[in-house]
C-alpha cells in the first residue's frame, strides 16, 4: 500500500464524518512514510506521490488536480498573514524540492522544476524553475516532461 491510497482511505472515513481514524491515519502516515499529507487537503485521482512521499508536506486546505506527480521533498503551502494557499491545476509535475507558498494557482499541463520556489500564479502549459520561480517556457507539451 502506498501514501496515496492511506491518504484516500482517510479521506474518506472524514467524508462518512468518522470522527478519529482520519487524524490517526495521518499520524500513521507521517510516521511511516516521512510526510505531512492531512485528510482534509484535496487530491484528485491518478495523482502520484514519488518516493513513498518522502519530505512532503501539505497544506491542509491545498487543492491537487487530477493525475499530479509530486516528487520528494515538495511543499505545498500557505503563509504566514495569507488565508488562501496553493491550488494546483490538472497535468501538474513538481520537481524535487519545490516549493509552492501562498495563494497562488498553477494551471493546467505545467512543469515545476526542481527547486523552484514558486509564489506567484502559473498560467496554463508553462515550464517554471527557479528562486522565485519563472515562467522558462510556454505553450509546452506536458507529455515531453513526463
Amino acid at each position: 500500500m502506498n501514501v496515496y491510497k492511506f491518504y484516500k482511505l482517510s479521506r474518506r472515513f472524514q467524508d462518512f464524518n468518522i470522527p478519529v481514524l482520519p487524524k490517526l491515519i495521518t499520524y500513521i502516515i507521517r510516521l511511516f512514510f516521512g510526510c505531512f499529507i492531512p485528510y482534509s487537503a484535496r487530491i484528485g485521482e491518478g495523482t502520484k506521490i514519488g518516493y513513498g512521499g518522502i519530505g512532503i508536506v501539505i497544506h491542509s486546505r491545498a487543492v491537487i488536480g487530477e493525475n499530479c506527480i509530486i516528487n520528494s521533498g515538495v511543499t505545498i503551502g500557505g503563509t504566514t498573514k495569507k488565508r488562501d494557499v496553493p491550488i494546483l491545476g490538472n497535468n501538474v509535475y513538481v520537481g524535487s524540492g519545490a516549493k509552492i507558498l501562498g495563494p497562488v494557482v498553477i494551471g493546467n499541463n505545467v512543469v515545476i522544476g526542481a527547486n523552484a520556489v514558486v509564489t506567484k500564479s502559473v498560467p496554463h502549459n508553462c515550464l517554471v524553475a527557479g528562486i522565485p520561480a519563472r515562467i522558462i517556457k510556454k505553450n509546452i507539451d506536458i507529455n515531453n516532461y513526463l
